[in-house]
């Protein structure tokens, strides 16, 4: 199984605007979900990432993506390059920004508070060497500049790489606590209804049953004494 290319959702994207291969062809070579490559296709997923091209950068070739759209069973065989790239240790601190990449950093921040909600403020700070200062005031909008940013990608940008904007992404879903969806009230066990002491709870419904106790009326109560007398007033002759 082969390793997935550079910027794999960048890649995506641009297989998708560009080719006709499938979204599983996509998802198996680009080593994504096929409702992922979906969610490109429509619009919904990396709306913000410009598409990076495999050919240019040596990952893939025309002729393999020819065969591909000429078979939807074909599988992209993805180029391995034969020079070995040292690793790049990861730096701990702020990350250095370039003075000409400075002025976009307020953007980068606005499209990661958007798009990425679940980073947490050391993250964001980490990704695109900005302060907390500087953050709070775009989340808030007290920045000098709120009406004139416009959210973009800090990959696009070159601020920070994909490959440490998904491990923090993985990072703040796997920090994220379980979504507890509270149903209501549930049924008593049948062990506790079945005991030959169990009262069940006090509701108005159960005190009452469906409907509230109606107060008779007065001339709901009579006898037979009651009805003769009365006829004892009654002239008959008139």
């Amino acid at each position: 199984m082969s390793n997935a290319p550079l910027m794999p959702k960048a890649t995506a994207v641009w297989l998708v605007e560009n080719t006709s291969l499938t979204f599983d062809q996509i998802a198996d070579f680009c080593k994504l979900h096929p409702l992922e490559v979906k969610g490109i296709a429509d619009g919904e997923v990396a709306s913000g990432i410009r598409g990076h091209d495999p050919i240019t950068s040596g990952q893939l070739s025309r002729e393999e993506i020819a065969k591909g759209e000429a078979s939807a069973a074909h599988r992209l065989v993805l180029f391995v390059s034969k020079v070995q790239v040292p690793e790049v240790k990861r730096q701990r601190g702020p990350r250095y920004t370039p003075l000409s990449r400075r002025q976009d950093r307020p953007n980068a921040i606005l499209w990661l508070v958007r798009s990425h909600p679940e980073l947490k403020d050391s993250q964001i700070m980490r990704l695109v060497g900005t302060t907390k200062t500087t953050l709070k005031a775009i989340r808030e909008r007290t920045h000098w500049n709120s009406a004139g940013l416009a959210p973009m990608d800090p990959v696009t940008l070159g601020l920070c790489s994909q490959i440490d904007l998904d491990f923090e992404v993985t990072r703040a879903a796997k920090d994220r606590p379980a979504l507890v969806v509270d149903h209501g009230p549930m049924l008593v066990p049948a062990e506790e209804t079945t005991q030959p002491h169990y009262t069940p709870p006090a509701t108005e419904e159960n005190v009452f049953g469906k409907r509230a106790p109606v107060a008779p009326k007065e001339d709901d109560y009579f006898d037979a004494d009651s009805v003769f007398g009365r006829l004892k007033d009654v002239d008959f002759d008139t």
